[in-house]
């Protein structure tokens, strides 16, 4: 029979677990999370013009303001887009990064999947983030919340808009998903 501990060692051993769960917990985003850019591209290697041009940005943090980002939304009719609004200090959005890693990589040669980097994220943080958790398209700089606020009426994060393949917005999924099986049913639903 084990022996038993009193009341104050349970309380240390609770304390000391609590500790290394949340530990764990704050440091996950450290090491790189799923497949690499290069792994996204060959996987999506064949997608249609329009998606190949976004799959060539993977990761990166594109500037241009509400005109570039509708720009593109323009070479995107005719296809479904997922629009994930996030900022790298967000813990919610950080959480369900991995889930638009996996849904885009797994419908990237159908849909058009876009990032807004929103609300006076750090350049710097937001690479940081996105070396380790890299997707295969890019995310907009909205330090105003211009593109956010105009186009979505996004005033929380994050934000996740569905836009048809008509251009018009199907959906508005205002905070984080709290499952990748959340996210995977909205994109069923919505982005068609």
């Amino acid at each position: 029979m084990p022996p038993r501990l009193c009341h104050s060692s349970r309380v240390r051993v609770c304390v000391l677990i609590l500790s290394m769960v949340v530990v764990t917990g704050c440091g996950s985003d450290q090491g790189v999370t799923g497949p690499s850019i290069a792994e996204q591209r060959a996987a999506l290697a064949g997608a249609p013009p329009p998606l190949a041009r976004v799959h060539a940005q993977a990761s990166r943090l594109l500037g241009g303001g509400r005109a570039a980002f509708r720009e593109r939304l323009h070479d995107l009719v005719g296809y479904p887009l997922v629009v994930n609004i996030w900022g790298s200090w967000c813990p919610p959005c950080r959480s369900e990064f991995p889930y638009f890693q996996r849904q885009a990589l797994k419908h990237g040669k159908q849909i058009a999947f876009l990032g807004i980097d929103a609300n006076n994220d750090s350049e710097g943080a937001a690479r940081d983030f996105l070396k380790r958790v890299p997707v295969s398209y890019p995310s907009y700089t909205d330090p105003a919340t211009d593109i956010s606020r105009k186009e979505f009426s996004a005033i929380a994060f994050p934000t996740t808009a569905f836009i048809d393949s008509h251009g018009k917005v199907a959906h508005l999924k205002t905070g984080g998903y709290p499952s990748e099986k959340e996210l995977a049913a909205d994109i069923a639903q919505y982005a068609r």
